[in-house]
């Protein structure tokens, strides 16, 4: 999730010039905000400023399958030119490490918030184990990569479809927080940020798949045709070269303005 600037060629971040690497950051970087102005709005529901149906209303949890996709879009891309780059790429250990120790930070913090929906599996776990898996990938012919990824994205509203037809025992083990994991439920689980394997790594695949495509080859190509990068993009990219601590400290800085707004506000 967090690709540092040592990524980009030296010479291309001193121009400013629009990379490969640039646009894929910046496409990260929108997708943190429209993650922060989702969780502005959750935020100002849940204390109580207005009121909205973020479990169940289409309007907000589409957009949350919204953002989780476009983030495991670009674990996937990123994963296509990091395999451009080097025959077999290495696995970032110190990268995934802190990725994993985030994810357990946020389990911590979720419990302590929300002990009855804290968040075992959201989207930095499954970014970690999807990280994981696409590293494994990285032989893999595109013709295996999208053999895999369909059913991955097809399995869980099939599942639902027919849950009525599965044997009991099974629907309560996959219902229950381990089986969960793997994404194929009859019936969400209470928990405030839920990703599971199912199809997020399908989505990842395809991303990986996409980056491989002939308008994505030549990946490590310092720049695409020389042109000034707008400002914009520069922001954007700069956000998305940070995303690990910036989506760890972003409920902090939301949570607690709002928290002391509402402390201010007369009663």
């Amino acid at each position: 999730m967090d690709l540092p600037a040592a990524h980009m060629p030296a010479a291309c971040l001193a121009r400013h010039c629009a990379s490969r690497w640039m646009f894929l950051d910046a496409l990260r970087g929108l997708a943190l905000v429209w993650m922060t102005a989702f969780h502005l709005c959750f935020d100002l529901s849940h204390l109580g400023f207005w009121s909205q149906d973020f479990y169940g209303d289409p309007f907000w949890t589409w957009q949350r399958r919204g953002i989780v996709t476009l983030f495991l879009l670009c674990v996937g891309l990123a994963q296509a030119q990091v395999q451009a780059r080097a025959a077999p790429a290495a696995m970032p250990w110190a990268r995934w490490g802190r990725l994993t120790a985030c994810a357990l930070a946020v389990s911590v913090a979720s419990y302590a918030m929300f002990a009855d929906s804290y968040i075992y599996f959201g989207v930095l776990h499954c970014i970690a184990l999807v990280s994981l898996a696409l590293w494994r990938m990285q032989r893999w012919r595109d013709a295996c990569l999208l053999a895999v990824a369909v059913p991955a994205l097809a399995l869980p509203p099939l599942y639902q479809a027919l849950g009525a037809s599965w044997p009991e025992p099974l629907v309560q083990m996959l219902n229950g927080r381990a089986g969960s994991v793997l994404g194929l439920v009859t019936q969400l689980p209470p928990t405030e940020d839920y990703v599971p394997l199912l199809p997020w790594l399908g989505v990842a695949m395809l991303g990986l798949w996409a980056g491989r495509q002939p308008a994505s080859r030549n990946l490590a190509a310092p720049a695409m045709p020389q042109r000034p990068a707008t400002r914009p993009l520069r922001l954007l990219a700069w956000l998305g070269r940070h995303s690990l601590p910036y989506y760890m400290l972003h409920q902090l800085v939301l949570m607690g303005g709002l928290m002391a707004l509402r402390a201010w506000m007369p009663a």
